[in-house]
């Protein structure tokens, strides 16, 4: 049996696979604003695993694979075996032998990693600690509709180095272009956590201000991500000047675009004159979750499909 193919990090993709991707999401997101139904994984099945909860990612995959022809069936690890101790390797077999595609959105890597190596269906990653691979497609396509290739360009990243940060740094490496993150002092990028092979596409700025200076995006992220709710207060306190405002976009290139991947705290790592206001592609960039991860799922299940 040949092995599936994976997306379980950025990095998993070449630069031609994400260049593929990124015309069938043109493709497809264009049969969709034209009511024209396309359902090539008609009769395939997505299993969604979910240990952290979620709105855009549930949504997006669910609705994303009912537009494609297929169905989509929501476990949750509480009610299901998994919950209650079944080995990832057991549910693994079990699970991709009742379907053809999984998502799983869990805690540590390592848990899809395990799940994926038993895996007979390709696997996708919702969301980890570590990585966040489809959110960041989705910005990236969405840079690509508001400006053109991305390649080249400067992505300020203003506030934690989380699973968002680490991804936005393993895409600058693969589709060349730049990234300066600013975090505050303690919070710090760490590369192999990142999963870089590589540092010459980032720089680590002490001043935000500094960060956004000539940026052709500017983006962030909640300042407490979930699993780190304890450490809420100390965050606050941590943040404070890492809040993206207007003075922060005044700071990057006149025509820069302002992205988050929701949910947003207005008054905390943006202010709401940022996040609705006229450079903010928050909205366009949710959307895009759907339909990048539909050209998504067609090149994992079917492989390379031509127009």
């Amino acid at each position: 049996m040949t092995k599936p193919r994976h997306y379980l990090q950025f990095k998993d993709f070449t630069r031609d696979d994400y260049r593929h991707v990124f015309d069938r999401t043109r493709w497809i997101k264009d049969k969709f604003k034209r009511y024209e139904p396309y359902h090539p994984l008609f009769d395939r099945t997505l299993v969604m695993i979910f240990e952290k909860a979620s709105t855009r990612t549930r949504l997006s995959f669910e609705a994303g694979m009912q537009q494609l022809g297929g169905s989509a069936i929501y476990l949750n690890t509480r009610d299901s075996q998994l919950g209650r101790g079944e080995p990832v390797e057991d549910a693994a077999q079990v699970i991709s032998r009742m379907s053809d595609v999984v998502m799983i959105r869990t805690f540590e890597q390592d848990i899809i990693e395990r799940f994926a190596a038993h895996s007979r269906v390709p696997v996708i990653n919702g969301l980890t600690n570590e990585y966040h691979p489809c959110q960041i497609l989705a910005d990236i396509y969405t840079f690509i509709e508001h400006r053109g290739s991305i390649q080249g360009k400067t992505v300020a990243w203003v506030g934690d180095s989380n699973n968002m940060c680490n991804t936005w740094l393993q895409a600058a490496e693969l589709l060349d272009f730049n990234v300066h993150v600013s975090t505050p002092p303690g919070y710090e990028v760490e590369p192999e956590r990142a999963g870089l092979y590589g540092t010459g596409h980032f720089e680590q700025f002490a001043d935000p201000m500094e960060a956004c200076k000539g940026a052709d995006l500017v983006t962030t992220d909640v300042w407490t991500s979930m699993g780190f709710e304890a450490e809420n207060d100390e965050r606050m306190k941590d943040f404070a000047d890492w809040c993206v405002d207007a003075e922060m976009m005044a700071a990057a290139r006149a025509d820069a675009v302002f992205m988050h991947c929701l949910p947003a705290h207005r008054g905390e790592e943006v202010t709401a004159d940022v996040i609705d206001g006229p450079q903010s592609v928050v909205w366009d960039e949710a959307e895009n979750r759907l339909h990048v991860q539909k050209a998504l799922m067609e090149y994992l299940v079917l492989g390379k499909v031509e127009d």
